[in-house]
């Protein structure tokens, strides 16, 4: 009896050791087929770093990532936009104040702090460039994108707009003029598109933008 029993005891030892050792085996598979890139990593580790050090607190971090997940980009911007498209108003007040206009919608904060909004039309085109460095309305378009901040853009954004444009999928009529507004640490420009799409903003409002310089 007793060696019966400790035969059963073994054969289960050894089976449960064999589940254990495929499982590890396929979590560690699995672990290694989702490697988080190298900037993630480093991300990570400084976060960690940060954190322990005391340096930065986590849920103050945390609150900063869901601003700039969920509360400020381009969806605000698209929303802003939408609504001048079907509320003629509004769009007044916008160009008026772009502000002000902006703020009713609940959009406000940081680099949001005077914003003038400048529109599109048939005849004139406008092009928004920081020649100092990367002012930019963060509560409606969010974080600068890497090429808007880079050297070569805010040099030939002035010298050469109508190239800077094509380069960047833009072709405009040679009847067309184009406005370079600067935008400085103490004012932010915007742009407002023609409404060539207003009847699906009309019908959606959904948060879309057409991201142009």
């Amino acid at each position: 009896m007793e060696s019966t029993r400790r035969d059963v005891l073994t054969a289960a030892v050894t089976l449960a050791g064999a589940t254990a050792t495929h499982d590890l085996a396929h979590a560690d598979d699995h672990a290694h087929s989702d490697v988080p890139s190298d900037v993630a990593l480093r991300v990570k580790s400084l976060e960690s770093l940060l954190v322990e050090k005391g340096l930065i607190n986590q849920a103050a971090l945390d609150a900063l990532i869901d601003i700039y997940e969920h509360k400020v980009g381009p969806r605000n911007g698209a929303r802003v936009v939408a609504r001048a498209w079907v509320d003629p108003a509004y769009k007044q007040r916008l160009l008026a104040s772009g502000t002000a206009a902006i703020g009713e919608l609940g959009y406000s904060g940081s680099q949001g702090a005077d914003i003038r909004v400048v529109e599109n039309t048939a005849k004139v085109h406008n092009l928004v460039v920081c020649t100092l460095c990367s002012c930019y309305p963060w509560p409606v378009l969010g974080l600068p994108p890497v090429w808007y901040k880079s050297a070569p853009y805010r040099s030939r954004a002035v010298i050469d707009p109508r190239g800077v444009l094509r380069e960047l999928g833009t072709e405009l009529p040679d009847d067309v003029e184009v406005h370079v507004w600067d935008s400085t640490a103490e004012q932010r420009s915007s742009r407002s598109d023609r409404p060539e799409r207003k009847i699906w903003a009309r019908r959606s409002l959904l948060p879309w933008s057409r991201v142009t310089p």
